[in-house]
């Protein structure tokens, strides 16, 4: 859909909107106009869509005039114009952000009720009221994990972009592996070198970590000798005793073995990722996935015999050849091991992966809509709750990817990561630092993308850090 913009140039609000609320390849126009008056600032949105032409409005006293309170204003006449189009409310209203969470969580660190949180979001974002419930669940998640930390606490991520090889729906930076390994061993020896400098800033940095996590790609791509070299770098550099939690990502159960389990439980993890994201063999081959339900089954066993009494498994909801009835089936079977904690996904199209382009056998929306449905509803029954969530782009249905956890079992970097609690430092290529400031501001580092340019560049990712350690 073409966008015009007149009196303003905040694009990527409406256009970030107008992608939430329409589908991709829709055809028609939409013009957002912004007229600024002696009293009011007026916000007005006309879109025309099969020869139907329908306005929204919205208006802000000129003097109140913010960034925020004038892109709001203008979200909210593109939203009210376009609920006028579509075939259904949109579950997250005038929404767009990866993470509407943190509006309601910030409104109710700064002394709001959730009560009035709650009609923040029905009044000024048009959230439905299931979707409300959501985020005041996620937020209360959110207010106790920010109570355990201090102004000094941080959590580190290590990644290791690495896969045996690429699932369809995937579309993150990563290489696959396949036989070819000759990029681990340089890769590692770089990670290293960052693991040994980071250890040594924050010592003389009066920080602490509290949250660790190994991700992805897949670490448990990494060879049982690479995983304890590893380990044994990360218990060396930095200090773990005030650590609440230990997360490795093993995501796919085709890297993962008994010994690899014990050795990563014997070096301190405790919480581990074991991801089917479906457990019907045929949604796995179409997703690209090399194992099957039974090798999950195999997994989880052995983590749990392992030691790890915290275990994440993921699915999502609306991957290729996958019915409403395979998904429900998924989800049972998972939620018959009783793990800790269970991701619900939905599926994003993203630029870069297979699916985007080759959009064979999927789900409809309303199909994904029931999968989604049959989860929220069965895992709130059998006792869970969600604790974190986030939107994507090009989400089928326009949803949202959920964490759900059993009393007490929420994953804290989870939240940390997601809503921004305290800083993150980011090891690995791909990484990216997020440095929290005391008045509320946030400044990224990135790490260089692929493995190739972080081996390169690796002289770089450490003078990088030390400049980040002067500001934190």
């Amino acid at each position: 859909m073409d966008l015009t913009l007149i009196g303003h140039d905040d694009r990527y609000a409406v256009e970030q909107l107008q992608m939430a609320l329409f589908p991709e390849g829709t055809q028609g126009t939409a013009v957002s106009t912004l007229h600024r008056g002696a009293v009011w600032l007026t916000a007005k949105t006309s879109i025309t869509v099969d020869n139907r032409t329908v306005t929204g409005c919205r208006r802000l006293k000129a003097t109140e005039e913010t960034v925020r309170l004038r892109r709001r204003a203008l979200q909210q006449s593109y939203y009210l114009a376009a609920v006028q189009l579509l075939p259904e409310i949109p579950a997250w209203g005038a929404l767009s952000g990866v993470r509407p969470t943190k509006i309601t969580t910030k409104h109710i660190l700064e002394g709001g009720t959730e009560a009035s949180a709650k009609k923040l979001l029905k009044d000024v974002y048009y959230v439905t009221e299931e979707r409300r419930a959501l985020a005041l669940d996620c937020s209360r998640s959110t207010v106790r994990a920010a109570k355990l930390a201090s102004p000094t606490d941080l959590s580190v991520y290590v990644g290791i972009p690495f896969c045996p090889t690429r699932c369809a729906y995937c579309s993150f930076v990563s290489r696959s592996v396949g036989k070819r390994t000759e990029l681990l061993e340089p890769y590692l020896e770089a990670l290293l070198k960052e693991i040994q400098l980071t250890g040594e800033l924050l010592r003389n940095s009066g920080h602490h970590v509290r949250t660790l996590y190994i991700g992805g790609g897949t670490p448990t791509t990494l060879s049982k000798d690479q995983l304890v070299r590893l380990m044994d770098a990360i218990g060396d550099a930095f200090d773990l005793s005030r650590l609440l939690e230990f997360t490795v990502e093993g995501g796919r159960p085709d890297t993962l073995s008994e010994e690899k389990l014990i050795a990563l439980r014997q070096h301190g993890a405790d919480r581990m990722s074991i991801n089917p994201q479906s457990m019907m063999d045929t949604v796995l081959r179409a997703s690209g996935r090399p194992h099957n339900a039974a090798d999950v089954l195999r997994s989880y066993r052995q983590a749990e015999a392992a030691g790890f009494d915290a275990i994440n498994m993921d699915l999502i909801a609306g991957l290729p050849t996958d019915t409403v009835e395979g998904f429900c089936r998924s989800l049972d079977e998972v939620a018959a091991l009783s793990p800790a904690n269970i991701t619900v996904h939905t599926l994003a199209l993203k630029k870069g992966a297979d699916l985007f382009e080759r959009r064979e056998k999927l789900p409809t929306a309303v199909e994904v809509t029931q999968m989604v449905a049959y989860a929220n509803e069965t895992l709130r029954s059998l006792g869970y709750k969600p604790y974190y969530l986030y939107r994507q782009k090009y989400m089928s249905g326009s949803f949202e990817n959920v964490g759900w956890s059993r009393d007490g079992m929420d994953c804290l970097y989870n939240i940390y990561m997601m809503e921004e609690v305290h800083t993150i430092l980011s090891l690995g290529g791909g990484g990216m630092n997020k440095v929290n400031f005391p008045d509320g501001s946030l400044r990224r580092f990135h790490n260089p993308k692929f493995p190739e340019q972080y081996i390169e560049m690796i002289d770089t990712v450490l003078a990088q850090k030390q400049e980040l350690f002067s500001l934190i």
